[in-house]
């Protein structure tokens, strides 16, 4: 049920955005952003819970943690990519939004390349 929280602490921060913006349009964006950062702390809890699951799921296989590793740091780029390039998005700068977007998209390709070598060299090697 947590979702229905966050989804009504998302649906309030943006009904006082627009009221704010009427009134004082410069701390609209001010608004926004500290409910993005509200909704961003309620995500923390299920990080924690995720983390744990991981590390049971490290101990039952044999899979090096590594690609555990990356696979948070992927996971990392793309919710904070996203993030910022939704707040500037609301600012109004959709150019700089879609240039974070594909700088995130460029870091996890970047990030996921040693896991893409190893698979590949798994299956040279099978075969």
């Amino acid at each position: 049920m947590d979702i229905l929280r966050i989804a009504a602490l998302g649906t309030a921060g943006v009904l006082l955005g627009i009221t704010v913006k009427g009134a004082k349009p410069e701390f609209a964006l001010l608004v926004t952003v500290g409910a993005g950062l509200c909704i961003l702390a309620g995500t923390v809890g299920k990080m924690q819970y995720l983390l744990g699951m991981l590390a049971q799921m490290k101990s039952y296989l044999p899979v090096d943690s590594s690609y555990l590793n990356t696979l948070l740091k992927m996971l990392g780029i793309t919710y904070v990519g996203q993030f910022s390039a939704g707040i500037c998005k609301d600012a109004g700068y959709s150019s700089i939004a879609g240039q974070i977007e594909l700088f995130a998209r460029l870091a996890v390709l970047a990030v996921s390349m040693p896991v893409l070598l190893a698979l590949l060299e798994t299956v040279h090697d099978f075969l």
